[in-house]
């Protein structure tokens, strides 16, 4: 089917870093011919030099681009826009959002007015899914005025990583995995995002949004539920929405006193606001009524200006005696692939152990799609496995509602950290 992806807000810094390299190693597999981009933009810009910029020399798939500038605000645009496209039965459109939750709003809404809107268009929203609670309920009823869920893509894009979908390989397609994934097996559970960078100039965002809502909202709470969702024997990929929002549906409201928020020491320099509390650090608690869960700890921990940069979920096995190894590691990124903690013995004459990694990760050589790029397919294909549901986006704000409501009115427990600091210097012995 030809597909025509337009891509709102191509000129801004997603587009510039994500969405033109995956759209572009797309295209030149060869395998999406019919694949045409419109890139819409407010004001006047060269297609040719907006492409080099990201890409370099661009004379192999430049026909397949090009730029329709418009007013987003102007309902007679997205008229302009429609006739412009003219889009066929055997067509479809999809609109890529690649622009802030009101303005995505809006598009929303006067692509509706006109008519843009018919079974063969498809919406791609970028996250935050809505700022709370109350506003992703809005957000998903404006939206269902106009679109069905199934026109609905929510890209949360660390479920498209390769290790994020190993998650269900690793565990339904594997023995030794099925057999243990329990609380009376398991431990505890860690997801981590953690990362050295700043806010790197992205004031004006962190400000409005914070560590709680920019990761653990969205692509934490979607790995723990990777992590914990039954795995039935005939597993279809289709029915993994369905998986993840029942493992959702199963974790308790979260508790402000099991949760831990800080910010690093030069943040306030960098937003210009001496009295911010927006958390770049947030480590909190969570169970799970699942019978094969209960008792089992449940940590999501991410934070900026760390010193370390990995994202990975950490199952920990019940040990007979402390001097056990007991840690399985999946690696998210960098270095994808799953690690286990071993103890063998040291070579030599002497009897002593050593701890060693049996690790799983793809060759050096190998040519991993990028999440950007697995989104995007799945979108033209229409597949929806990898995509968030209403229903997940609404669950995840509802029990993390009571953290960011007490957050919001008080700052007496936000925790100042040097930047390089370690996780667990911040978390202390108060959790985890």
């Amino acid at each position: 089917m030809k597909t025509k992806l337009v891509i709102f807000g191509i000129t801004g810094d997603l587009g510039h870093r994500k969405l033109l390299p995956a759209i572009s190693r797309i295209i030149r597999t060869g395998d999406f011919n019919q694949l045409e981009v419109i890139g819409v933009s407010r004001h006047e810009a060269d297609i040719k030099q907006l492409l080099e910029s990201s890409l370099g020399n661009v004379d192999d798939i430049i026909d397949k681009f090009s730029i329709f500038t418009m007013d987003l605000s102007v309902v007679d645009e997205y008229t302009r826009l429609k006739d412009q496209l003219a889009l066929e039965a055997d067509e479809q459109m999809i609109a890529y959002l690649s622009v802030p939750p009101l303005s995505a709003t809006q598009i929303v809404d006067l692509m509706g007015q006109v008519g843009l809107n018919s079974s063969n268009v498809k919406i791609m929203y970028e996250k935050p899914f809505g700022m709370d609670y109350e506003s992703a309920v809005e957000l998903i009823e404006r939206t269902a005025r106009y679109f069905s869920d199934d026109q609905v893509y929510r890209i949360d894009h660390y479920l498209a990583k390769e290790m994020a979908q190993n998650i269900v390989a690793f565990r339904g397609g594997n023995a030794f995995f099925s057999h243990i994934w329990n609380g009376s097996v398991i431990e505890k559970i860690e997801v981590l995002a953690l990362e050295q960078i700043g806010i790197e100039g992205r004031a004006h965002f962190y400000e409005q949004t914070g560590a709680l809502r920019d990761l653990v909202q969205g692509h934490l709470m979607q790995l723990l539920s990777l992590t914990l969702m039954h795995i039935p024997e005939d597993f279809e990929w289709s029915k993994l929405p369905d998986m993840r929002l029942a493992a959702l549906e199963q974790i308790d409201i979260a508790s402000p006193e099991l949760a831990i928020r800080g910010q690093y020491s030069s943040y306030r320099d960098e937003v210009s606001n001496p009295t911010s509390a927006t958390e770049t650090f947030v480590s909190l608690q969570l169970r799970s009524r699942a019978p094969e869960w209960e008792g089992v700890p449940l940590t999501l921990t991410t934070g900026k200006g760390l010193g370390q940069k990995t994202t990975e979920i950490k199952v920990y096995l019940r040990k007979t005696h402390e001097a056990q190894s007991n840690c399985i590691k999946f690696k998210i990124q960098p270095d994808e692939g799953v690690e286990m903690e071993f103890f063998v013995k040291k070579p030599g004459y002497d009897r002593e152990f050593e701890r060693q990694q049996l690790k799983f990760s793809y060759p050096e050589d190998m040519d991993l799609p990028d999440a950007y790029e697995q989104v995007i397919v799945d979108a033209i294909k229409s597949r929806k496995s990898l995509f968030t549901g209403s229903k997940e986006v609404l669950r995840s704000w509802e029990i993390l509602r009571p953290v960011q409501e007490e957050w919001q009115t008080s700052d007496d427990n936000l925790r100042i950290y040097p930047v390089g600091a370690q996780p667990e210097d911040i978390i202390g012995d108060n959790i985890i």
